[in-house]
């Protein structure tokens, strides 16, 4: 069937600085591509289509000659131009990642693991960003990581952690899950077995599965991960002893002394993942391992539950040998840490922000934690977790009650996370964690009639 011009969904912008050649393949391919036109479709001649759309024969002979190069459209001696490529379907199909929403859903999402990134403050984030801005293009890649930010994390370590590191002894990384699909590649054998916490942080999990290593989960309790339930023969063991995630306890000081005397005896690696080690409301920052054992223990951090993703920024102190079987492993495959992140990170440590957003993170998720917890006990609902971080437990008695009151929350407008998730094995505890970090602190408060109804 043959189309006129003024069927063909053709408008040409005269003003544009975009030939009118190039504008009219561009409308042809479209509609070729979305439908409009299908395979078989005739098109005008060249001086039928020039005459109808008051241009020059040239511009519609360039145009046609574009789309036969490229495949769309094809002549037939004494017949005619003529359409040969189809869509593959009868409209176009706008898909989106597998995960991602496709529109933004009106919920109220309390999941842990989402920081307070509306806490920022926007002119430091806006000043650091065209700081950052301002250093040339690099030529060669870093691989340890830009030096001023080695140099900003050490200090932090420091001020925020009581690390005594050099910056030599900092590696940047794009973050804890991202450390530990590097020390998978650069430290670990497939085969050799590794010890997490049950439950635990799964991203970590799935990451050394990824690479072929055994995972072997250890129990925890309010004491943190139990050392001696750590399998004979485990090349390491990944723990975050400052505020076990997902349930909240803090690993004693007996048991740190334990599990390093063990790593020492035995040649295991402690892999310490300190996500959001800076959040404690009650006492002083926890020490870290890596100041009890450097020799042992790999620290991991992150900036994503203090500032935001957004940066895709973390780091690593690790002992010489990991260290540098990790920066091998970066060489032979290529890869390395953005280094865009780390350039805003050093801009917004350079002017005290960094220190400023801290302090002020603190105050404000120590608030909205005594917010919650005074609410959901007030309603008789118990609670699980050191005064910490940005999330708490509320323990359930089985599977089904978790299931059934995640479900109810979300037809209510609120999304709350479940612990049997985060087994590895088989769940063996079951409750809803609630993050607070990642909404306002009015639609929090607005919500916990609603939470102390379904939870208690």
């Amino acid at each position: 069937m043959a189309h006129s011009g003024t069927a063909l969904p053709v408008t040409l912008d005269r003003e544009s600085s975009i030939p009118l050649a190039v504008q009219l393949a561009d409308a042809l391919r479209e509609s070729a591509a979305t439908g409009h036109l299908r395979g078989g479709d005739r098109l005008p001649s060249t001086r039928a289509l020039a005459e109808r759309l008051g241009v020059s024969r040239t511009v519609t002979s360039a145009a046609y000659e574009q789309l036969h190069a490229e495949g769309w459209i094809a002549g037939r001696h004494g017949s005619g131009t003529y359409v040969t490529t189809s869509p593959p379907s009868d409209r176009p199909i706008h898909r989106t990642v597998p995960g991602e929403a496709a529109e933004p859903v009106d919920i109220l999402d309390l999941t842990p693991g989402v920081p307070w990134a509306a806490g920022l403050d926007r002119a430091a984030w806006r000043r650091a960003w065209r700081a950052a801005a301002d250093a040339p293009p690099q030529s060669r890649a870093q691989r340890a990581g830009l030096p001023e930010y080695r140099a900003a994390i050490a200090e932090h370590l420091l001020r925020h952690r009581g690390l005594l590191v050099g910056t030599g002894s900092v590696l940047a990384t794009g973050g804890t899950t991202a450390a530990v699909v590097e020390l998978a590649g650069a430290v670990f054998s497939p085969g050799d077995v590794v010890a997490v916490e049950e439950p635990g942080y799964q991203r970590a999990v799935q990451a050394l599965l990824a690479a072929g290593v055994r995972v072997v989960g250890v129990p925890v309790d309010s004491e943190g991960l139990r050392p001696d339930a750590v399998p004979a023969g485990a090349r390491a063991v990944y723990c975050s002893p400052a505020h076990q995630y997902p349930m909240g306890g803090r690993m004693s000081a007996a048991r740190r002394v334990e599990l390093v005397e063990r790593a020492r005896a035995e040649g295991m690696l402690v892999i310490e993942d300190d996500y959001d080690g800076e959040l404690r409301f009650d006492v002083a920052p926890l020490p870290l391992l890596a100041a009890l054992a450097a020799d042992v223990v790999v620290h991991l951090g992150t900036t994503s539950k203090i500032l935001t993703p957004t940066l895709g920024a973390g780091w690593m102190v690790a002992p010489p040998a990991v260290a540098s079987a990790v920066l091998a492993y970066r060489d032979r495959t290529g890869t390395r840490p953005s280094p865009a992140g780390q350039r805003v990170l050093v801009e917004l440590a350079r002017h005290g922000d960094l220190g400023r957003h801290i302090r002020k993170l603190r105050r404000e998720l120590s608030e909205r934690r005594a917010l919650l917890v005074s609410a959901l006990e007030a309603g008789n609902v118990p609670v699980l977790g050191d005064d910490a971080g940005a999330h708490l437990l509320v323990p359930l008695r089985s599977a089904a009650d978790e299931r059934a009151r995640r479900a109810a929350a979300e037809h209510r407008g609120i999304l709350l996370d479940g612990l049997a998730r985060h087994f590895a094995g088989t769940p063996s505890e079951f409750g809803v964690a609630i993050g607070y970090a990642g909404c306002s602190r009015e639609a929090l408060r607005d919500a916990l009639d609603t939470l102390v109804g379904l939870l208690r």
